[in-house]
């Protein structure tokens, strides 16, 4: 149990920071991260930290696939922690 909620915690600062650094890199004109490395990290685990950097940095919050997507990787991220917590418990 451990190891995941270290995988959930280093995944969600990963992308928090990504989040950030593509929104600097947004107003600054340089080479973006892409979009499908963002949504992916929310995938992996990182959702939360991906629907903070999307809130505080106001990065892709008009973007549908990323109002819809980082959600939705939320959800299927909560479901995995559940299943995983109750196979342990």
């Amino acid at each position: 149990m451990k190891w995941l909620l270290l995988w959930i915690g280093i995944t969600s600062l990963t992308a928090f920071f990504l989040y950030g650094s593509d929104k600097y890199r947004a107003k600054k004109n340089r080479y973006r991260i892409p979009e499908k490395v963002l949504l992916g990290i929310a995938v992996v685990g990182g959702s939360l930290g991906a629907m903070a950097g999307m809130q505080i940095f106001r990065h892709k919050t008009k973007k549908l696939k990323f109002l819809l997507g980082v959600p939705l990787c939320l959800l299927l991220n909560a479901l995995i922690f559940w299943i995983f917590y109750e196979k342990v418990f």
